[in-house]
């Protein structure tokens, strides 16, 4: 058996590859919900509903949460029985409290979306729908609080696939208080990138705007505290002895994962974007093409990330 093979297939492992996305496309989500809810309150001047990242916003964020269920739906080995979490709660399982926060937070997301596109949605309806008009009526009275709440949510989703790992205390490398922050700020990473992207390149927004600048000069700190992280996260494990070195080790000291780590997340997915993002001239970091690569590289580095985390996280037990 290759070294691939091993890498990805092995006795301890529970959750595979496209649990990866699940949690990739969830963060993402929560990450760009939380970046144009500051847009739209303190940076964009005007109608919200006019800006090309939040109309990115608009695509994207329930993309990802509908896509991430879907995966996590049908790769239960049960899928058709999915609907008996969704009804039956259970306060002490971290899984069925994650299933409220989607639900919650997938109906706040519709209702803040229409909101901001209400002109737009009551011209296509063209009051064929009266009860449309008065549920629109009621929630806009309470926009504000509907905004506040949606970005509180989001927060809390963005964490909670970390809480979700987390959980798992057989593993040392997951069951690691520093693992939710980390995916916050990785979700922020991903949402930044993503709404540049679409923002600009699909919806037309000018890569001189004030809220492309923002994101621009969001980005980077961002990035720099998710390097901290990730090093305060293994050097927690190093030194806590026992199981928890030995998965550190496991993780980042050689092999398949650790050059996946090493060039993959941090060089290829955090380094490469930061240096080109510094070094290179204004007028090519306003390139269209320029933009793409940038964007790219990092969603791709923070998808290696949440991969890493996981495979890596289950190869070493208690």
């Amino acid at each position: 058996m290759s070294t691939f093979a091993d890498a990805f297939y092995f006795d301890s492992l529970v959750w595979d590859w496209i649990i990866a996305v699940y949690l990739f496309l969830a963060g993402m989500s929560a990450g760009a919900v939380m970046i144009a809810i500051y847009l739209k309150r303190k940076v964009i001047e005007g109608d919200p509903s006019t800006n090309g990242i939040i109309k990115a916003t608009a695509i994207l964020a329930p993309f990802g949460i509908i896509v991430g269920l879907l995966i996590l739906v049908f790769h239960l080995t049960k899928p058709w029985s999915f609907w008996k979490i969704m009804i039956f709660y259970n306060p002490s399982s971290v899984m069925s409290m994650g299933v409220i926060l989607f639900q919650v937070y997938m109906v706040v997301l519709f209702a803040w979306i229409a909101i901001i596109f209400k002109d737009e949605l009551m011209k296509l309806l063209n009051g064929r729908f009266p009860i449309v008009d008065k549920v629109m009526g009621v929630i806009t009275r309470f926009e504000n609080s509907l905004e506040l709440f949606l970005g509180f949510l989001a927060l809390i989703l963005a964490a909670y696939t970390g809480f979700l790992l987390s959980a798992l205390q057989t593993y040392p490398l997951l069951n690691n208080p520093v693992l939710p922050v980390l995916f916050l700020f990785s979700s922020l990473s991903s949402g930044a990138a993503a709404c540049i992207l679409f923002g600009v390149v699909f919806f037309k927004e000018s890569a001189h705007s004030a809220s492309t600048q923002w994101i621009h000069k969001f980005e980077r700190p961002v990035v720099m505290f998710e390097l901290f992280i990730i090093f305060a996260f293994f050097t927690g494990l190093y030194f806590g002895g026992g199981q928890s070195t030995a998965a550190a080790m496991a993780a980042i000291g050689g092999g398949f994962w650790a050059s996946w780590f090493w060039y993959g997340v941090i060089g290829m997915g955090m380094l490469v974007p930061l240096g080109l993002n510094h070094f290179s001239p204004a007028g090519v970091r306003h390139n269209k093409a320029f933009i793409m690569l940038v964007t790219t590289l990092s969603l791709i580095g923070v998808l290696m990330l949440r991969t890493f985390i996981l495979y890596a996280g289950q190869m070493t037990t208690l």
